[in-house]
């Protein structure tokens, strides 16, 4: 039977970077993952370039059913520690929009730089290995997976969540939790492109393509980012983040001229151009697709001297307060998160251990902790590694 210090379920940002932590304490650690290659969501991130944290993390950037729960980790740890671990390693990166930090090159610098890490603190790695029961006994933990039984102080669970199936992702953190009696938060997509019913697919699959800068928003929330139509509904960055805050049976609201009063803007552009059509007003500040889509909704025909004040109204509603509701979302299939998780009552945030079960961590997207678009859980997963790492 091997026997180290410390077994890290999960290959991902999270459970690499508390194993360099630990290992870097003197510990003996293990990381095990069923994949064939670590950090595969690291690879894919960013559109191959990872997007491995933000400036501007707070608390309201982050969904959970106890929002500040996340404070103690990201605060030890920050963000321009790992800028600083990341210059280090001499990735160049640059700063994209609202704070977002990429890589100039590819992200397997980020999976590179890792492993070499681990390698160097004295970490091993189990790849292509499949993890079963863990239990807890007088000596700490048995861990049973396709190449025998491990020993272990400590067991740290780091196994994501259900995102994005293909590439591995599955529910087993949960269920692990579930078998030391630790509460979840009910888990959804999260970051997710939204789905519509057919009625609405009508008009919207032509548009499939179109993007446009706007404001999407679901309750409280508001996000000014792009939008883009597609053939099942909506995506584009300000569509992802509402998603993560909608629930089914409510509505989201578009707002296609952000900042603008779109009523004064009409009526102005009626006194400057009447005998324009209202799609080539609307193009001036919109995609043609989408403006004659507008236009045949509103029922506005003929130039634009002649439109009634109803039909004006019409389209400025639209404009600034388009109010849709969609059906679903395209699911964990492509859902780059999962919302809900470990319930946080139920863990320390200083150290991330289970209350109740020494001995035993949960860090990273299992935990009910979920960031926003933009590199905020790429930072969740490197901080609250780092936490656990100091701790086990």
């Amino acid at each position: 039977m091997d026997r180290v210090d410390v077994v890290i379920i999960g290959a991902g940002a999270a459970g690499m970077f508390c194993a360099i932590e630990a290992a870097r304490r003197g510990r003996r650690v293990l990381v095990i993952d069923h994949a064939k290659a670590a950090g595969e969501k690291i690879r894919i991130s960013g559109g191959g370039r990872c997007n491995f944290t933000n400036l501007n993390i707070a608390p309201d950037r982050f969904l959970s059913k106890n929002p500040r729960f996340a404070l103690s980790a990201l605060r030890r740890y920050s963000a321009a520690d790992f800028v600083a671990r990341i210059e280090a390693a001499g990735i160049a990166w640059h700063e994209k929009t609202l704070g977002q930090l990429f890589c100039d090159g590819s992200a397997t610098q980020v999976v590179r730089m890792l492993l070499d890490n681990m390698a160097r603190a004295g970490a091993d790695l189990w790849l292509n290995c499949a993890v079963g029961a863990v239990r807890r006994g007088n000596d700490g933990f048995q861990v049973e997976t396709a190449r025998g039984v491990v020993q272990a102080a400590a067991v740290v669970v780091a196994t994501g969540g259900k995102s994005i199936p293909k590439m591995g992702a599955s529910g087993f953190g949960y269920q692990l939790a579930e078998t030391f009696g630790l509460p979840l938060v009910e888990t959804r997509p999260g970051l997710v492109p939204l789905t519509f019913a057919e009625q609405e697919l009508v008009w919207m699959a032509p548009l499939a393509g179109v993007s446009l800068p706007g404001r999407v928003g679901c309750g409280k929330a508001r996000f000014d980012e792009a939008l883009l139509f597609t053939h099942r509904g909506l995506s584009g960055p300000a569509v992802l983040q509402t998603s993560s805050y909608w629930r089914e049976g409510q509505g989201i609201v578009l707002d296609l001229m952000p900042g603008r009063d779109a009523g004064a803007w009409l009526r102005a552009a009626r006194q400057a151009s009447g005998r324009a059509a209202l799609r080539t007003v609307l193009g001036q500040v919109l995609p043609e697709r989408l403006t004659r889509h507008l236009e045949a909704a509103a029922g506005a025909t003929g130039p634009m001297a002649g439109l009634s004040g109803g039909v004006m109204d019409r389209v400025a509603a639209m404009l600034n307060g388009w109010t849709l509701t969609p059906v679903g979302s395209e699911g964990y299939r492509t859902a780059e998160v999962t919302l809900g998780g470990v319930d946080t009552d139920a863990l320390d945030g200083r150290t991330m251990q289970a209350r109740g079960v020494p001995g035993l961590y949960f860090i990273g997207e299992v935990v009910d902790v979920t960031g926003w678009l933009g590199g905020y859980n790429f930072q969740w997963a490197w901080s609250s590694g780092w936490a656990a790492g100091q701790a086990v």
